[in-house]
C-alpha cells in the first residue's frame, strides 16, 4: 500500500493531507494547539483514528502515539551519530534513516521490512511516500513519519 503525505501549503497548525495510491484521500492530519507538537488523525470519513502527541520536558524528543483514546506507544529519538535513530516501544518496531534524514526504513524486531518512507524534494512543502507492506500497518506507519516529522521540525 503507499500512501502520499503532503503537507498543506497555508494553513496556521500543522496539517497535512494522505492519499492512496490512487490519488482519494485516506487520513486528515490536523494540528492542534498545545505546548509541543499535537496532532489528530482522522480518517476519510471524517472520525479521529490517531494521535501523535509531544511530551515535552525530555532530554531527546518523545511522540505519545494513540489509536483513538488508546495510549499505543512512544517513538522517542536515540542519541546518534550521522544517521538518525529512534525507539518505538510498540509493535517492536524501529526506525533508521540516512544523514540526510529524509529516507527511512521501518523494520520490525526480526529484521523485516514493514515500511519504507521518502521524502520527495522538489516541492513546495513537506511531501513523502510512505510504502507500507500490509495495509493494516499504515496507520502506525503514518504515526511514526508524523512523529519524526514534528521531531525534525522542532529542531529546526
Amino acid at each position: 500500500m503507499r500512501l502520499i503525505f503532503k503537507q498543506r501549503m497555508f494553513s496556521w497548525f500543522d496539517s497535512y493531507d494522505i492519499y492512496n495510491e490512487d490519488g482519494e484521500t485516506a487520513y486528515v492530519v490536523k494540528g492542534q494547539m498545545s505546548w509541543g507538537h499535537c496532532l489528530k488523525i482522522f480518517d476519510a470519513r471524517g472520525y479521529e483514528v490517531g494521535t501523535v502527541k509531544e511530551r515535552i520536558l525530555s532530554f531527546l524528543p518523545k511522540f505519545e502515539l494513540y489509536k483513538g483514546d488508546t495510549y499505543a506507544g512512544c517513538i522517542s529519538k536515540e542519541f546518534s551519530f550521522f544517521r538518525p535513530r529512534y525507539n518505538i516501544d510498540c509493535n517492536g518496531w524501529n526506525i533508521e534513516g540516512n544523514f540526510m534524514e529524509w529516507d527511512y526504513f521501518i523494520t520490525d524486531s526480526a529484521g523485516g521490512q514493514v515500511a519504507a518512507v521518502s521524502k520527495q524534494i522538489f516541492n513546495w512543502t513537506d511531501t513523502y511516500v510512505i510504502d507500507v507492506d500490509d495495509p493494516g500497518n499504515a496507520l502506525d506507519a503514518l504515526m511514526f513519519v508524523l512523529a519524526v516529522d514534528a521531531e525534525k521540525c522542532s529542531r529546526n
